[in-house]
């Protein structure tokens, strides 16, 4: 290579550099459109155990209106930033109705799935289009691709719930095809749950649903505990529901275990009622996900 084409080849990356750094000045970053928080009462928490998460976004003062309804993505992520689980939904003010310096705040119940992981967790969140999947800039400490850490979690082992046993009148438990993590168990008109008694005010949470499609009549679903009705609600075709229901140390009584018993007012059973379409013989009540009792925090 001669002198001269030296010299050319130097014009020519000197030019290509100019150019780089002329494009680098000219993009501006993106405004931040809100700003999403994280909480939740207890940071160490079981596997299965259930978490009251409040998420809060705080919308910018100088935020665009939102031209479509986007999705909240919530990411729990292990200490190698691998995936665990999800929490994604739609907020229950729809981002087409959010307002410039509004605060956007509310509260969902989550059950801890059964991962086999213990350990720091990382929670991320964010907003995207359904349809896109084009992800909204956010303030906070952005971890890439425009996903926010905005909280952490320290994963507990099982064995420091609460032990409960699905005893009598409980079918076996079914895994959904789509989803293994997502697990339930029928009942039949009567079915008991064995609770290690903890001597001290809890909670009760009982999630569960109908799934409708063969049985469309609503149900009456009541829960006792030694005889005595704690709790009595409707239950509708294709609606799914987390119970919370509060119980004193006084009405657990000073037994080491007490049962609670869920009673259902109709039952089916497929193979009869569905015209050929299954085969199942089971008479089968309610469908429950998660039967967990939580003790109140001591003084």
């Amino acid at each position: 290579m001669n002198a001269r084409q030296r010299v050319w080849l130097f014009a020519c990356a000197l030019c290509a550099a100019i150019s780089l750094i002329a494009c680098g000045r000219g993009r501006e970053t993106p405004r931040p459109v809100a700003t999403p928080g994280f909480a939740v009462r207890h940071t160490r928490v079981p596997l299965g155990s259930p978490m009251e998460i409040t998420y809060r976004f705080l919308v910018a003062a100088d935020a665009p209106r939102f031209t479509e309804n986007y999705r909240v993505f919530v990411h729990f992520l292990d200490s190698d930033d691998e995936l665990m689980w999800t929490d994604d939904h739609n907020p229950p003010v729809p981002t087409t109705q959010w307002k410039p310096g509004q605060t956007v705040e509310y509260t969902r119940t989550m059950f801890v799935p059964f991962y086999p992981y213990l350990g720091s967790a990382t929670v991320e969140m964010g907003l995207y289009s359904a349809s896109s999947s084009t992800r909204l800039p956010l303030g906070g400490e952005d971890h890439g691709q425009r996903s926010y850490r905005v909280g952490k979690l320290e994963l507990l082992p099982q064995t420091e719930n609460v032990f409960v046993i699905f005893r009598d009148g409980w079918h076996g438990v079914e895994t959904a095809a789509e989803n293994a993590a997502v697990e339930w168990q029928w009942t039949r008109k009567d079915a008991t749950l064995s609770v290690r008694n903890p001597k001290r005010d809890v909670t009760f949470y009982l999630h569960l649903d109908s799934p409708g499609g063969i049985f469309e009549e609503p149900q009456q679903v009541e829960v006792t505990l030694g005889g005595q009705a704690i709790d009595s609600f409707t239950l509708h075709p294709k609606e799914e529901l987390i119970r919370k229901i509060p119980l004193t140390a006084a009405q657990l009584g000073a037994a080491d275990v007490v049962d609670l018993k869920i009673h259902v007012d109709k039952t089916f059973v497929p193979a009869v009622i569905s015209g050929g379409r299954s085969t199942d013989p089971r008479e089968l009540g309610v469908r429950v996900f998660h039967a967990f009792v939580e003790p109140q925090s001591t003084p």
